[in-house]
């Protein structure tokens, strides 16, 4: 077996800094979500929410942004820790395993839910506008994560196969 390369040795801690990364995420949108109901006035006052009849539909969009951001954060983890035990098949030289296709199918799958969540916050952002004040969220359609999403499950494909080929080449010899 060859050695990791250094870019896949360092892609292990790369990979638990994020997944660190996406829970102090989370747990930031859970301290707003909560200090937004205990302390509204204040909370949506410093977020620059401004008073007036318009200030409830805001309120209420940001606070679903917030659980679908805690929704997000929960794909993102899903995603990171497939992405590691891929990386951890490829560090021990065996990547080319049926597990491994699963897991870029299931990755494709967390890509595909976190881009309907982009768009469902871009829905709730408009739904919350108001001609008094906007919510001034950048979610509108992309094609790169849309081919991102094809190209996973094209790749997940590729290494169910390599799987296959792989383990009919044991059998024969």
């Amino acid at each position: 077996m060859n050695a990791p390369s250094d870019a896949v040795t360092l892609t292990r801690p790369l990979l638990r800094g994020l997944i660190v990364l996406n829970l102090l995420y989370a747990l930031g949108l859970l301290v707003l979500f909560v200090a937004g109901l205990l302390a509204e006035d204040w909370v949506f006052d410093a977020l620059g929410v401004r008073s007036g009849e318009h200030r409830p539909r805001l309120v209420l969009g940001m606070r679903a942004m917030v659980i679908v951001g805690l929704v997000a954060a929960g794909v993102v983890d899903r995603v990171l820790r497939q992405l590691a035990a891929i990386v951890d098949t490829v560090r021990a030289g065996d990547p080319f395993v049926a597990s491994n296709a699963r897991r870029l199918q299931l990755i494709a799958w967390w890509v595909f839910a976190g881009e309907i969540l982009r768009l469902v916050i871009g829905a709730i952002a408009w739904a919350a506008t108001t001609k008094a004040q906007a919510l001034d969220v950048h979610a509108g359609f992309s094609f790169a994560p849309w081919l991102a999403v094809l190209l996973l499950f094209v790749l997940a494909r590729v290494f169910a196969e390599g799987a296959r080929m792989r383990a009919d080449l044991e059998g024969t010899v």
